[in-house]
């Protein structure tokens, strides 16, 4: 590649990435080079200051049109757009409570834990652009890394350490399944790129290779799943959450899943959709298999909802949660309804301000103790009343209550199931009795709250960057809830996603 074909790519298409990039690099020289008994509370605040800085960014672009660079390896389009403001508004929640984090036994180095959250981030965000095979690949493994160093930060707590090691083996497992799977594609087509893999697969018409393909949809399905803790693949997140700094624990939960349905759609939808099935009745391989999607989907649901009810450690109990929440975003994949894509990024929207705002509490209030223990929320509400009922409001979100965000993104999901032909009943009324069941263990954090007596009588004040957390928390999840519209409306100004195969 010569300098003049490298000068006319339009790069402004990655400013939010070189943004990152940047901060990234400064905050690891500044800790370099800083004294190591000095606080590194600053890098946090130029860390909040560079994620801000790329969220307008990404903003100013939108309604731009799509913009591919570097042999359409990235491209800036709505899909990207859309789902880079999830990573990087859950990114800037994520920091701001973890300028407040302050164990029993110490953090381990913060400086280190600022600037491999942000390479997390790029990760992700390479991800949500990838227009090819190979920096799909990049973009997983960027963010994989950095969490699994992430995850052990806290270098003499056993449990961080072990947490580290178990998310390693797995993750290692799951990436080479899922680099499997891709082999089998490129050596169908010949080529790593999306687009044309979409055209040539498009023209298959040898049973043999239709078998192939069905291999390498299995093995990507299954590498996916463990990135995302579908069940049968789960068995990591609980620990991995239990020993995980908590900060590290709600990055995982909302940002590394939200990162695992990107490249679900982007590997799913754009490779697949236009396979052949071989049978004239089923317009594509996608439809066909379908049915298995939702087989996968309704026992994530029923594992993660009815194991949850017997945890009483929090982080585990929550690790299930998002497990659960996991199977009901399936049911999107599973149904393929006509607004699948804004159902889905629907609910990790409002996933992102419900989930991260309880663990932004939860840190404050296991803190003194160092435990996670449900008792620890015995007497909250006569503790501090204000905390109690922004905890509660949060928790019914995640109940799928009325009047919450989670609600609607719950109700997106369950009418898509009947949007289809033929209506996916029994999906939907599994999404039913899971959330009953669901309202069990979330109940018994309500009734710790409200009920028991506490053992510690102390006001709990919530330092200024968790104060920040709970409040956008809040404010999202009810104004979500009560006027969906403000985000749908974003979505019509981006134009729609569609444009993420065109």
């Amino acid at each position: 590649m010569d300098l003049e074909t490298l000068l006319s790519y339009e790069w402004g298409a990655m400013l939010p990435e070189f943004i990152i990039l940047g901060v990234a690099t400064l905050l690891s020289l500044i800790d370099l080079f800083m004294g190591k008994g000095k606080s590194r509370k600053p890098l946090a605040w130029l860390g909040i200051a560079g994620i801000i800085l790329a969220i307008i960014s990404l903003v100013s672009m939108t309604g731009t049109g799509v913009t591919s660079i570097l042999f359409d390896t990235f491209r800036l389009d709505s899909f990207a757009i859309a789902f880079k403001l999830i990573l990087l508004l859950g990114s800037l929640m994520v920091l701001l409570m973890a300028m407040d984090y302050e164990p029993k036994g110490g953090f381990g180095n913060r400086g280190e834990f600022y600037y491999l959250f942000l390479t997390g981030l790029l990760g992700a965000m390479i991800m949500s652009s990838s227009g090819d095979l190979i920096t799909i690949f990049v973009g997983l493994e960027l963010l994989s890394i950095s969490s699994y160093i992430l995850a052990g930060l806290r270098k003499n707590n056993q449990l961080s350490n072990e947490s580290a090691m178990k998310y390693v083996i797995n993750g290692s497992i799951s990436t080479a399944i899922l680099l499997f799977g891709m082999s089998y594609v490129y050596g169908l087509t010949g080529t790593t790129n999306l687009r044309e893999i979409l055209g040539l697969l498009g023209h298959l018409n040898s049973n043999n290779s239709i078998y192939i393909i069905g291999i390498a949809l299995f093995m990507i399905f299954i590498g996916i799943s463990f990135k995302l803790a579908t069940a049968p693949f789960h068995m990591w997140a609980p620990d991995v959450y239990q020993g995980a700094p908590t900060p590290v624990a709600a990055f995982l939960s909302v940002v590394s899943k939200t990162a695992g349905f990107i490249i679900l759609i982007r590997l799913i939808i754009t490779i697949f959709v236009s396979v052949p099935s071989g049978d004239a009745e089923v317009p594509s391989f996608i439809y066909q298999v379908k049915d298995y999607i939702g087989f996968f989907a309704a026992v994530t649901m029923i594992v993660g909802n009815t194991v949850a009810l017997r945890q009483r450690n929090v982080k585990r109990l929550l690790a299930y949660s998002s497990i659960a929440h996991a199977g009901y975003l399936l049911v999107a994949f599973a149904t393929l309804s006509y607004f699948m894509f804004s159902a889905v990024w629907f609910y990790l929207l409002a996933y992102l301000f419900m989930n991260i705002g309880v663990f932004a509490i939860l840190q404050v209030i296991s803190s003194k103790s160092d435990s996670n223990d449900i008792s620890q929320f015995a007497g909250l509400y006569k503790r501090s009343p204000v905390t109690a009922i922004s905890l509660a409001i949060l928790i019914l979100s995640l109940a799928g209550i009325p009047g919450t965000a989670g609600f609607i993104g719950k109700m997106n999901i369950f009418l898509g199931a009947f949007m289809t032909q033929p209506a996916h009943y029994v999906l939907a009324g599994i999404m039913i009795a899971t959330t009953v069941v669901s309202y069990f263990y979330y109940f018994g954090i309500f009734t710790q709250m409200f009920f028991r007596p506490a053992a510690d009588q102390s006001e709990v004040k919530l330092p200024l960057g968790v104060l920040l957390v709970v409040i956008i928390s809040v404010v999202g999840t009810i104004a979500l809830g009560i006027f969906p519209s403000i985000a749908f409306d974003f979505l019509t100004t981006i134009e729609h996603f569609g444009d993420f195969i065109q």
